[in-house]
């Protein structure tokens, strides 16, 4: 009993207290952030805690940092995060318990996220894509990884792909296992991300379909029929011109608020673009194709 004490592994919880309109962006922030898993508490009248687990002691100026970038990028202030509170956890396989509580999503008609553990099997009407459920915006259930995949599920023709900012690769991924013999293209600036890209490419056994580089779209003279950006207002204002450059059909442009759809139309306008082929929402999210 007294040697089962002494190695006994303690995990540490990090709570902090959000209002409400601010859970995702502070779960995305938390798992940036080297957490292995977050929960969400119950309702207060005004608040809720967002509960991250992790398996060394969180630094705390790594964890401000991700939090600052997500507000950032979910437009939220810095008052919509309030106090946090680190506390140890006795082990009790916190982490086993949360995988077996993780479900496969569907996504559009066809399109099914699981985890890398789910035995659910493939059929004709059903395509799988297994993802790590702790990679933030890459695991399928973020607004915006729904649209972009249920727009490649409609729009996408099964002729050349290019995915710019890949993240984990889902979206090449989702493309490839659509149309086997499609040519698919991937890049991101971070090679890590291309690193996960490519593992999760080797998980769902297409990485021979799939070429994944370092880079932006504007390193590239590559062009294809359907290009995605999944990626934030800013960037996408920034590089709309190489976007649309790259494209020789249609073209998704996600990771738009819709507070920010007007700021992307109207910079597509001074491209000569000025009817949409269609605006998707989810959420407050929104997905523009052209």
């Amino acid at each position: 009993m007294g040697n089962e004490a002494k190695t006994q592994r303690v995990w540490y919880a990090l709570d902090v207290t959000i209002e409400p309109v601010a859970r995702e962006a502070v779960s995305y922030a938390l798992m940036e952030a080297g957490a292995l898993g977050t929960e969400v508490g119950e309702q207060e009248v005004e608040t809720i805690e967002v509960g991250a687990y992790f398996d060394a002691l969180p630094d705390r100026e790594q964890v401000r940092a991700a939090l600052h970038e997500a507000l950032r990028i979910y437009d939220l202030p810095s008052s919509s995060v309030g106090d946090m509170r680190l506390r140890e956890v006795a082990d009790r396989d916190w982490l086993g318990e949360w995988k077996k509580s993780w479900q496969p999503v569907m996504v559009g008609e066809r399109f099914m996220i699981a985890p890398p553990w789910s035995e659910i099997a493939e059929s004709e009407s059903r395509i799988i894509i297994r993802i790590e459920p702790g990679m933030a915006f890459g695991t399928g259930t973020h607004e915006t990884t729904r649209l972009c995949l249920a727009s490649i599920e409609k729009y996408f023709s099964g002729r050349s792909f290019l995915d710019i900012g890949t993240g984990t690769g889902i979206l090449a991924i989702a493309a490839a296992k659509l149309f086997p013999g499609a040519c698919i293209e991937a890049c991101d600036t971070d090679a890590e991300a291309i690193e996960i890209a490519r593992e999760n490419s080797l998980l769902n056994d297409v990485a021979d379909r799939l070429v994944f580089r370092i880079g932006t779209v504007s390193e590239t003279s590559a062009s294809a029929d359907l290009v995605c950006a999944n990626l934030t207002a800013d960037v996408i204002v920034r590089m709309l011109p190489q976007l649309v450059g790259a494209t020789c059909g249609r073209l998704i442009l996600s990771g738009i608020l819709d507070s920010q759809t007007q700021l992307v139309l109207s910079e597509l306008h001074k491209l000569g673009i000025t009817d949409p082929i269609e605006i998707r929402t989810d959420g407050e999210w929104v997905a523009i194709i052209v």
